[in-house]
């Protein structure tokens, strides 16, 4: 599964991020393999997607949200 496949409000945790480049600009803003995500805003069209990671808020097209493949998870409020 990866990233442009999920609704807003779910949680997952980053599994791989595909193509070097993408990969090194992700990283580079926190989004490491084993990092929590949340995916926060679905612009009007669909496209960017505003996620959390973190402290920190990224807005990703759709293109590079399908290459950072994850796994979903529950998580519940404490």
């Amino acid at each position: 599964m990866n990233l442009s496949q999920i609704q807003a409000g779910q949680h997952a945790i980053v599994t791989k991020v595909n193509g070097d480049v993408l990969a090194l600009k992700l990283f580079e803003m926190g989004m490491l393999p084993g990092e929590c995500v949340e995916l926060e805003n679905i612009a009007p069209f669909g496209d960017p997607i505003a996620i959390r990671v973190g402290e920190s808020k990224l807005c990703l097209r759709l293109e590079d949200a399908a290459n950072v493949e994850i796994e979903l998870k529950e998580w519940k409020e404490l």
